[in-house]
């Protein structure tokens, strides 16, 4: 199974190996679930369903002259076209008539991941690749495909200005100009995370939300760490290489960094890393990972994940906090990676491009090149002291 890293503004987080189950939409018979799809191929889900209807209304306004130049001159200056905002500022007739179509969209995608409905616009068209520039330039009519999210696809489905489907070779990149229909996933995963912090803090899980008791237990740590803390730094980290199809488009990545707190319950930390751009580059970030100071024991897990488009962030939220808060504290560290991961049925890893790699027990004075349990990745890590002033 392939995993997608080459989003130009990834981001990560440490949480914990529940949220796989989550991040399939199966968690929860709730909106955002995929829809079976037939044998041999990945399931459709909600967001892609979304973003396939809007490649094909897209494509068939590309009719209109006029508003057919709006969007060229749009998705040749920028990497990223907001739909809602071309839309509203359209003058053309066929640009106006989709307005309706992109805000639905943009409400349904919302309602997929998880997400309230002020989240605003998500939905986005860029153009699938540079080497397109050119015959877009020169007037070349392009097709529309939605981004999708399953990188082991080998077609690809398009539409012209008649609203007529084409197959196109996953692993080429066509001559032809193509627009995709991709969502702002940088966006929503700021959105989800809030969702998933507000119910981490709910259920008392969160470092961030610490407990009178918590603080009451933790006396004496609390009066030794007032000149600082002791934490793990991030000093380089490295993702694998996977081939992808032209189309993909940014992805956000994201881990699961979780312990034990001082009042026994399982405790999750939030790290974002927004400099992980590319697979197969080694990145320096000299960033913190885990703040020790939270955890009762010596020992935490991580595990990174990534959002390619259809994370619902409100069954994720739900998962972890149903799962975490059965495990407890038996006076000696458990580790929770293993606990997670095997109460997780087979099936729900059956074409999952979200999971990326894990890394068992890091400790407070790890150290040196740590390679992830899945082999897909490996990071530099080293004992780092945060001194308060």
């Amino acid at each position: 199974m392939s995993t997608r890293f080459t989003r130009r503004h990834a981001t990560a987080l440490a949480l914990s190996a529940v949220t796989v189950a989550a991040l399939q939409g199966v968690a929860s018979p709730i909106a955002g679930a995929s829809q079976p799809s037939p044998s041999g191929t990945a399931p459709v889900s909600a967001v892609e369903r979304v973003e396939d209807r809007t490649a094909r209304a897209v494509a068939t306004s590309l009719g209109d002259q006029r508003w057919r130049a709006q969007i060229r001159s749009a998705a040749l200056a920028s990497d990223q076209v907001d739909l809602s905002a071309l839309t509203g500022r359209a003058t053309a007739k066929a640009g106006k008539a989709l307005t309706s179509t992109v805000a639905e969209g943009d409400r349904r995608i919302a309602a997929a991941k998880g997400l309230g409905a002020d989240t605003g616009s998500l939905l986005r068209l860029r153009l699938a690749a540079d080497s397109m520039r050119g015959a877009l330039t020169a007037g070349t009519l392009p097709l529309v495909a939605a981004a999708g999210t399953d990188d082991d696809a080998e077609t690809i489905t398009a539409y012209d200005s008649r609203g007529r489907a084409h197959t196109l070779d996953a692993r080429t990149t066509p001559d032809r100009p193509v627009y995709v229909v991709d969502i702002d996933v940088t966006k929503a995963m700021a959105a989800g995370l809030g969702v998933v912090d507000k119910e981490l803090a709910k259920h008392g899980l969160s470092s961030a939300e610490a407990t009178e008791a918590s603080k009451a237990t933790e006396g004496s740590r609390n009066r030794a760490a007032a000149a600082g803390f002791w934490t793990s730094r991030v000093d380089a980290v490295h993702l694998s290489s996977d081939e992808e199809p032209w189309i993909s488009g940014d992805a956000e990545v994201f881990s699961i960094v979780s312990g034990f707190g001082f009042d026994g319950k399982v405790r999750v930390d939030t790290v974002t890393m927004p400099y992980l751009d590319n697979d197969g580059t080694t990145y320096y970030p000299n960033q913190i990972l885990v703040n020790w100071s939270s955890y009762k024991y010596n020992l935490a897990d991580v595990v990174m994940m990534e959002d390619d488009g259809d994370t619902n962030y409100q069954a994720l939220a739900k998962a972890i906090a149903d799962i975490l808060l059965t495990i407890t504290d038996q006076g000696a560290y458990i580790p929770l990676v293993n606990a997670i991961l095997d109460a997780i049925p087979t099936s729900w890893w059956t074409n999952d491009p979200d999971y990326v790699d894990s890394w068992y027990t890091l400790s407070q004075s790890s150290s040196g090149r740590l390679n992830g349990a899945r082999g897909n990745g490996w990071m530099t890590i080293s004992p780092y002291f945060v001194t308060q002033f």
